[in-house]
C-alpha cells in the first residue's frame, strides 16, 4: 500500500508515466463514448440562459483564439471556451456520473481536456489518454471523500476541479513534480455547495464550468513553474480532511499502476433521463409499473417512494418552482413520466410545469426513508416505488440499476441516437452525423484542432 503521507505525489507519478499504449482497449472505447455523450450535453445546452449569460464576459476574455465555443464555432481563449462549454454540458442533467465517487466527470473533465488540445493541436490518442486519466484521478478522490464530503459539498465542482488539472497536466506532458503543484492549485479552488437548490440558482452550472477553468488554469501555471501545497490530498489542512467527515485515502492509490486494466472510466453510468440520477430508479420504477399495469395517471390513488437517505436529504425539500429545479422534484419526475411515458429534456418546460395533471399527481406522491437501502449507497442508488390504484390494488417495483448503469447499460448505438436527440433542435444533421463518425473513431484524429 502507498504511504498516506505521499498520496499526492503517487497520483502524480501515475498521471506523468501513464501513457496511451497502456491503455486497454476497453478503456479507450469509454473515453470516446463518454466524449460524444459529454458533446451532446454541451451541444444540446448550449443556447440556455445560464450560458447566456456567461457568454456576455467574452469581451473581458479579449479576442485570444486557440480554442472553440459549442455549437456556434466562435474562436476563443482556452480559459473561457472551457468554462463556457462545461456549463453548457451540465444544464440539461443528461451528462454522465459515477456512482461511487458520486460525481459527473465529463462535465468538468472534458471540456477543459477540449479546450487545451484544440490549443495545442494535441492528437486524438492523447486526448483520449487525458480523459481516461483525468477521469481515473478525479473519481478515485471522489470515492475517498464520498459519501459525507457530498453531504455539503457538490462533488462535480470540487473534486472536478481536480480531474481538469489530471487531464490537462497530462495533455501539456509536465513531470510528476509539476504535476504535483497542479493538484495543489487544484485543491485549493476546489469549491462547489448544495445551497444553491433553495433558489433555484444557476450555480450548478458554475461548477463544472469553474472546475474546467481552474483545472486548466492549475496545469498551466505549473508548467510555468507556479508552485502549491505538495499534500493536498491527504495534508492535515488539505482537501479530505477539510471537506469530508470521513475519508479513506487509500482509495487514491490502490491498485494504482500502469499495468492496470480496471479503468474507473470503463464503470460510469450513462443518463436516459434528463433530471437528478438520485430520481432515476424512482422513475424507471414508475415507468415499468405504468407499462406492466397499463395505468392511466386517473387511476392512481397515490405513490410512496422508499429511498435511501442521502437522495431524500438533496431532493426533499426542493418546489418545482422553475422548469431546471424540477429535474430535482421527485414529485415531479415521477408525475411526468406516468403521464407523458417519459422523463426527457422536453419534459422539463413551463409548459410540463403548468400541466394540471402533473400538478395533481405530484399531490399524491409521498417521499420516505427506507434505512435498508442506505448501505447499498453509492454503490447502487435504489428507489422503491409503491402505486395504490382507485381500484384497491398495491403495485411495487424496485430497481437497483436505472437504464444507463453498467448493469444495465445504454448501448453503444442508444447513445448515438441520445446525442443524435439532444442536438436536432441545434446542428443540422450531416453535422451531427460527422461528429458521431469523429467521435467514435478519435484514436485516428491528428488533431484536436480539427474535430469542432
Amino acid at each position: 500500500m502507498t504511504d498516506e503521507a505521499k498520496v499526492t505525489a503517487a497520483l502524480a507519478s501515475f498521471l506523468a508515466e501513464t501513457t496511451y499504449e497502456d491503455l486497454p482497449t476497453e478503456a479507450v472505447d469509454a473515453a470516446k463514448l463518454c466524449f460524444l455523450d459529454w458533446l451532446g450535453s454541451a451541444v444540446g445546452g448550449s443556447r440556455s440562459e445560464p450560458v447566456q449569460v456567461l457568454l456576455q464576459l467574452a469581451p473581458a476574455f479579449g479576442d485570444g483564439e486557440g480554442s472553440t465555443l459549442i455549437p456556434e464555432m466562435w474562436p476563443a481563449p482556452s480559459l473561457f471556451a472551457a468554462l463556457v462549454n462545461a456549463a453548457a454540458s451540465h444544464v440539461l442533467e443528461m451528462d454522465d456520473l459515477d456512482r461511487g465517487s458520486i460525481y459527473h466527470p465529463a462535465a468538468a473533465v472534458i471540456p477543459a481536456a477540449l479546450a487545451l488540445a484544440e490549443s495545442q493541436r494535441a492528437s486524438g490518442p492523447l486526448f483520449l489518454t487525458a480523459i481516461v486519466l483525468g477521469y481515473e484521478a478525479s473519481i478515485r478522490i471522489g470515492e475517498a471523500v464520498n459519501p459525507s464530503h457530498y453531504r455539503y459539498w457538490h462533488t462535480t465542482g470540487t473534486v472536478g476541479t481536480f480531474g481538469a488539472a489530471a487531464a490537462c497536466a497530462v495533455l501539456l506532458g509536465l513531470d510528476s513534480s509539476r504535476i504535483v503543484h497542479a493538484l495543489g492549485s487544484a485543491g485549493t479552488q476546489a469549491a462547489g455547495l448544495w445551497q444553491f437548490l433553495a433558489d433555484g440558482a444557476m450555480s450548478k452550472q458554475l461548477h463544472p464550468a469553474k472546475a474546467a477553468f481552474n483545472g486548466l488554469l492549475s496545469a498551466l501555471i505549473a508548467e510555468k513553474g507556479f508552485t502549491a501545497a505538495t499534500s493536498i490530498l491527504e495534508g492535515d489542512k488539505g482537501f479530505c480532511k477539510a471537506t469530508a467527515a470521513e475519508y479513506d485515502l487509500g482509495k487514491i492509490t490502490s491498485g494504482l499502476s500502469r499495468a492496470m486494466t480496471g479503468y474507473k472510466i470503463c464503470g460510469v453510468s450513462f443518463k436516459k433521463h434528463a433530471s437528478c440520477r438520485h430520481t432515476h430508479s424512482a422513475i424507471d420504477a414508475m415507468l415499468e409499473l405504468v407499462e406492466q399495469h397499463g395505468l392511466k395517471p386517473e387511476a392512481i390513488k397515490s405513490i410512496e417512494v422508499r429511498i435511501y437517505s442521502q437522495a431524500l436529504d438533496l431532493l426533499g425539500g426542493v418546489e418545482a418552482n422553475t422548469p431546471y429545479v424540477a429535474k430535482f422534484s421527485l414529485p415531479y419526475c415521477l408525475a411526468v413520466a406516468a403521464i407523458y411515458g417519459n422523463a426527457g429534456p422536453d419534459r422539463f418546460s413551463e409548459e410540463c410545469l403548468q400541466d394540471k395533471a402533473v400538478l395533481s399527481l405530484m399531490q399524491q406522491v409521498t417521499m420516505v426513508v427506507d434505512t435498508s437501502l442506505d448501505s447499498l449507497y453509492p454503490q447502487l442508488w435504489p428507489a422503491v416505488v409503491k402505486i395504490t390504484t382507485m381500484d384497491g390494488r398495491v403495485l411495487e417495483r424496485r430497481v437497483d440499476h436505472p437504464k444507463g448503469d453498467p448493469e444495465k447499460p445504454l448501448s453503444r448505438d442508444e447513445l448515438c441516437q441520445k446525442f443524435r436527440e439532444l442536438t436536432s433542435p441545434v446542428l443540422p444533421s450531416e453535422r451531427r452525423e460527422r461528429y458521431v463518425q469523429q467521435a467514435l473513431s478519435l484514436e485516428h484524429q491528428a488533431s484536436m484542432d480539427s474535430f469542432l
